[in-house]
């Protein structure tokens, strides 16, 4: 469904005071909210410029469609773990304590309860929003993919990793991650982990993961 941007709903807002930046912020925050309360179908421009205190004319000159609205979602998230991720501290740290950070990032961002909920969302209307799988795919998945095939990358670089294939080998850290946990929470079985516990998975996962592929140099 096409939303018409002279839709008759108004924002509860006042004449603009903040900067364009800061008004995003407010739009990607109330459309993460109303996609989990109502779902991708149901969420309206109209309702997120409520949520958002702003008016639709506004909404739509900085975010012209739900779908691009969708997009920013994904895009604040993943901006959160770039964040963490931080090459260059990383950098300073050894292998097993770069990649403990890296996968204490990942687990916080993928475990995290509106991660979830938008995964749900994702799930149950991609069939009929196929454009939110991909923005999923490719805004979330693949450039946590891509981070962390350039660090395993780096590392063989230094001779200290030997991997065949930097991508393949990032997709089953990430499997070792999260994949039993977050099945675990979206089926209703447990609550999801917390800090000391996605610290711990992290700790564990990146030793044996380095146990398999580290270059012997006895």
């Amino acid at each position: 469904m096409v939303e018409i941007a002279n839709e008759p709903c108004r924002g509860r807002g006042r004449p603009q005071t903040r900067s364009d930046e800061a008004t995003l912020g407010l739009i990607v925050q109330a459309a993460r909210e109303e996609f989990q309360a109502n779902g991708y179908a149901g969420a309206t421009m109209c309702a997120v410029a409520q949520r958002a205190g702003v008016s639709t004319k506004t909404l739509y000159r900085l975010t012209p469609n739900k779908a691009d609205l969708f997009k920013s979602v994904i895009s604040e998230r993943i901006e959160r773990f770039m964040l963490a991720f931080d090459e260059e501290a990383i950098s300073a740290l050894d292998m097993e304590s770069a990649l403990e950070r890296i996968l204490v990032a990942y687990g916080h961002l993928t475990l995290e309860g509106e991660t979830t909920a938008i995964i749900r969302l994702v799930l149950s209307e991609c069939d009929r929003f196929p454009e939110i799988g991909g923005s999923f795919y490719v805004g979330a998945m693949g450039h946590v993919a891509e981070a962390m095939a350039r660090w395993l990358k780096e590392q063989c670089r230094k001779g200290l990793l030997e991997l065949e294939d930097h991508y393949l080998a990032a997709g089953m850290l990430r499997g070792m991650m999260i994949m039993e946990p977050q099945r675990a929470v979206m089926l209703g079985q447990r609550a999801a982990p917390d800090a000391e516990e996605i610290a711990a998975r992290a700790k564990t996962c990146a030793a044996l993961f380095l146990k398999g592929c580290k270059v012997d140099r006895s």
